[in-house]
């Protein structure tokens, strides 16, 4: 989805980002987006980064980054929780993103 949404409005993401902020993730509010969801995340108080990033990409782009994230989290736990395993066609079709984000431990074909 990532993928398709940043190709549908012209970004040149990189994902690399997740794993290394030196790396500039390609779109607007990216490293602000990032630092929201550490915080989220880790549980901490997320007020800074939340005015943070409210103030790169505007009050509306802050409520889609929250519903992106609380989308991602509950699809992650219904998965985990009901033990959906990866389908192999998945994880080759996706083979250059796993590879970029060090996936390949946590995924068994």
């Amino acid at each position: 989805m990532l993928r398709a949404s940043s190709l549908a409005f012209g970004y040149d993401l990189d994902v690399r980002a997740v794993g290394d902020r030196t790396v500039d993730p390609g779109v607007p509010g990216g490293v602000a987006i990032l630092d929201f969801v550490d915080a989220l995340l880790l549980r901490d108080d997320a007020d800074h980064e939340r005015r943070v990033l409210q103030d790169q990409v505007g009050s509306e782009g802050l409520v889609d980054a929250s519903g992106v994230f609380a989308n991602f989290q509950m699809m992650n736990r219904l998965a985990e929780g009901t033990g959906i395993p990866v389908p192999g066609a998945v994880i080759d079709r996706e083979a250059d993103l796993i590879e970029a984000l060090g996936l390949h431990s946590i995924l068994k074909n």
